[in-house]
């Protein structure tokens, strides 16, 4: 949808800004989801500001690093130097911002509640610094609500009107690490505003750097969205960890079974089983949804049934494990074992949520002598124990 002509005075401004390519972006947290942001916009010419409270990420981008594996280091250097990216931990350097994205992360509570504190603590040091003629834009995963819950009373606090003297727009991040054919530019863009200049602005942003943006009525709708494109695969990926464990007792192939389905050209799409989820999203963001659901007096039931199936699957790899020990008259205590991988997924460097760290924990907590090899990931902490990748070669095989 091409951008619709947005009402007021101040929203016509920053239109204005957007179109010339002249308004300076600010983006809170550079992590996974805020760094390719933040880079995106600044190859786009915007002048950028990325704020983290991390000293170690505000030095690195300084120094024209990257720590991202998706994210060259020759981009950033080359947009550090041109002056187009700059980091720095101080908040009030977004008074200078049109339009600012929070970029934040969301983790679980221990007890699968959601932990916005990241959010809370975002809004909180950016509002003094807001002013009039600005965008912000929550790109967070979180609850159905936030946006206009928590985000909102924050920004009316400061005496702003939402749709008339500031605007606040929902677009939640879809980032993959690691995927070669998906990134910022092609990855369809959500976006749902508080008012329709809020999205209507919102969408002139993201237009910038994305190829196709969507807007949607609201911002709980794209917050819905959000969860439900993740709550889809954590659900289906339990299927096909239970699709496993029956074939196993059926002593079928599973491998085979899903590619003989796959073979169907319509009404089926194939997932496959291993030892968990892992990454940010899939394994945390459902329970979002749950506990919203929950507060309504709704119980998510598809989504506790497959966190159930998918958080035992560690330890039924080792017990997989321990039986094919025991069909060589071994025991698992003692036995040397070596996991190929360590990271949630195939080239990344990245160990948020990741099941192999669970099965490495039990096999250790069982006695087995188990190490691990990862050129992602040289050395790692275990409860503790600092561990290092083993080479992958003849005598370690040995």
């Amino acid at each position: 949808m091409g951008t619709t002509a947005v009402a007021g005075t101040l929203a016509a401004q920053v239109q204005a800004k957007l179109a010339a390519r002249t308004a300076t972006v600010g983006i809170i947290g550079l992590g996974y989801a805020g760094l390719p942001m933040a880079v995106a916009f600044a190859e786009a010419g915007l002048p950028t500001i990325g704020v983290d409270l991390r000293a170690d990420r505000i030095a690195a981008l300084q120094a024209g690093q990257s720590y991202i594996g998706d994210i060259p280091a020759e981009t950033v250097a080359q947009l550090v130097e041109a002056g187009t990216l700059r980091a720095t931990a101080d908040y009030a350097a977004l008074a200078a911002a049109d339009a600012i994205t929070i970029c934040v992360p969301t983790p679980l509570s221990k007890t699968k509640a959601p932990d916005i504190a990241a959010i809370v603590g975002a809004i909180t040091d950016l509002a003094p610094h807001l002013r009039p003629g600005q965008l912000v834009v929550l790109e967070s995963t979180s609850y159905p609500g936030t946006t206009e819950e928590i985000l909102q009373p924050a920004i009316t606090a400061q005496g702003l009107v939402v749709g008339e003297d500031i605007f606040l727009a929902f677009a939640p991040e879809r980032v993959d690490p690691g995927n070669e054919r998906f990134g910022t530019r092609n990855t369809p863009k959500l976006v749902g505003g508080v008012t329709p200049a809020c999205r209507d602005l919102a969408v002139a942003l993201y237009q910038l750097i994305v190829d196709e943006v969507v807007p949607v009525s609201s911002p709980m709708v794209a917050e819905t969205a959000k969860l439900l494109e993740n709550t889809f695969r954590a659900v289906n990926v339990a299927l096909a960890n239970e699709m496993a464990l029956m074939c196993e007792r059926l002593g079928v192939d599973v491998w085979e079974v899903i590619a003989a389905a796959s073979t169907k050209p319509f009404g089926f799409m194939p997932f496959y089983p291993g030892p968990g989820l892992g990454g940010h999203c899939i394994p945390i963001v459902p329970h979002y949804l749950a506990w919203k659901l929950k507060t309504l007096g709704y119980e998510a039931r598809f989504i506790a049934l497959a966190d159930e199936i998918n958080t035992a699957m560690p330890a039924h790899i080792v017990s997989l494990v321990a039986d094919a020990l025991n069909d060589s008259a071994k025991a698992l205590r003692g036995a040397k074992v070596v996991l190929l991988g360590i990271t949630y997924k195939p080239d990344v460097a990245d160990l948020r949520e990741s099941p192999p760290l669970e099965v490495l924990r039990l096999l250790r907590e069982k006695g087995a002598e188990a190490v691990y090899h990862d050129p992602h990931m040289p050395t790692l902490t275990l409860e503790g124990a600092e561990l290092a990748s083993v080479p992958l070669d003849a005598a370690t095989l040995r």
